[in-house]
């Protein structure tokens, strides 16, 4: 989650107890006890969020980083449409082979929000694309996404 989607998500909870704190909730706190606990509720949800990501990107790294003697092959991906996939996010990959020889594909998939925020990233495998041909896979979100999500192709490594 980027900084200005946590600070939106701190200042909705803030707005939300602050109000509640306003409207004479029958709690003996201060609404400035309350803004502060809102606050800190909210850094912690950042920062959790935050962390799913980063650690599914660094996942996605790793992935990649395997893939010996791979070349970039971001031209030969097409997406699909994102759907969802029980309760995860999920986007069809069409590899096709432009190379002479069968080959395999890594791809790295990111699902970002309307505003362009990486809300998650997976690594897809396509094995054994013969030459000319398409193969298809299924990139699925490692966690729950919520609202109008959108998936771009990051990197694509052919190997």
């Amino acid at each position: 989650m980027s900084g200005r989607g946590m600070r939106g998500a701190a200042a909705g909870l803030l707005v939300a107890v602050v109000v509640l704190a306003a409207a004479g909730c029958s709690n003996n706190n201060s609404p400035s006890s309350e803004a502060s606990k809102a606050a800190s509720a909210a850094s912690s949800v950042a920062s959790r969020a935050g962390g799913v990501v980063a650690s599914a990107t660094a996942k996605a790294q790793k992935e990649l980083d395997r893939v010996k003697g791979g070349v970039n092959a971001k031209g030969d991906i097409e997406l699909g449409a994102v759907t969802k996939d029980g309760d995860r996010t999920a986007v069809p990959v069409t590899a096709t082979n432009s190379s002479g020889s069968k080959a395999s594909y890594a791809v790295q998939v990111d699902f970002r929000d309307p505003g362009g925020n990486l809300l998650d990233t997976v690594v897809v495998t396509i094995d054994d694309v013969d030459k000319g041909a398409s193969k298809k896979a299924k990139a699925r979100s490692n966690r729950t996404l919520s609202g109008d999500v959108k998936a771009d192709v990051a990197r694509a490594l052919r190997h």
